[in-house]
């Protein structure tokens, strides 16, 4: 396959979310905060899940001058998630302070569980499929302010420099399962699999923090949830005009990441806001 060979930057997030945030700090919305709060949720493990899959696989690819800069990229990679996993821990402290219960994060782990023995390349399947699915979102996130119009700057920052890495990183468990041979059979079947349960989950948690927001069964709360996934994108809506194309492209054998998304998006928005993080390295 053809490798990315772009540097990874990790960087540390200079906010700091102990001190709290409005309970709906986009845009005054309910279901667009719960939403959000409800993806925040899954990171923290998730992440570490990732993290364990392309170190557990990493050891399989062989020193080889035309594959050390996919070490290198592994290597930045896990560094970049580590930095979120961080991030959101603080974040889904705050929302457990606001009340909010996470049930995401008990299933996921009981699903790994029954899952923790089948063949690691299994894992760093499910891993790049839950990583397209994320490098769709940001780049999304990333384009002009209609989706994030309206948050509270602190979260727009946080939002966007996490899709910003994402987007930077969306090749590196693809790539690594591809070179190590990795089915497109199973790559199409997990993915598949991580389709139903990342749409399951996200609205199972949505609504459980909407329930203990008192929103659920609101008008308004039902107005945005038909205007977030079915309206214009001008308006910050439309995400699933705007998801289920370039989602779909994975099904196909010759898929690669990075055939979808504008880097320039990125690199632009990363010069723009580089004194809202510390480089590490």
């Amino acid at each position: 396959p053809t490798l990315s060979s772009a540097p990874l930057t990790v960087r540390q997030l200079q906010v700091d979310l102990s001190h709290g945030f409005a309970r709906h700090w986009h845009s005054g919305d309910a279901f667009r905060s719960a939403y959000y709060n409800a993806l925040s949720m899954s990171f923290p493990y998730g992440e570490q899940l990732f993290i364990d899959s392309v170190r557990a696989c990493l050891p399989r690819l062989p020193r080889t001058p035309e594959t050390e800069n996919l070490h290198t990229l592994a290597r930045d990679f896990c560094a970049q998630e580590a930095t979120h996993r961080h991030v959101h821990t603080q974040y889904n402290a705050e929302l457990q302070r606001q009340g909010l219960r996470n049930h995401w994060e008990p299933r996921s782990r009981a699903r790994y569980e029954r899952a923790r023995h089948i063949n690691p390349m299994h894992h760093l399947a499910i891993t790049a499929a839950f990583e397209h699915y994320t490098a769709v979102f940001a780049d999304i996130v990333l384009r002009p302010p209609q989706m994030l119009e309206g948050a509270s700057a602190e979260m727009q920052q946080v939002w966007r420099w996490h899709a910003l890495e994402e987007t930077e990183h969306k090749t590196v468990a693809f790539d690594l399962y591809q070179t190590l041979g990795g089915s497109h059979g199973w790559r199409v079947r997990w993915f598949l699999f991580a389709s139903i349960s990342f749409s399951t989950d996200a609205m199972r948690q949505t609504v459980n923090n909407l329930w203990h927001d008192g929103t659920l069964f609101k008008p308004r709360t039902l107005v945005s949830v038909a205007q977030f996934f079915f309206g214009r994108p001008s308006q910050g809506g439309g995400w699933v005009w705007l998801c289920t194309r370039p989602l779909l492209r994975y099904l196909r054998k010759d898929f690669h990441p990075n055939q979808l998304g504008d880097p320039e998006l990125a690199r632009t928005f990363a010069q723009r806001n580089a004194h809202t993080w510390r480089v590490v390295r």
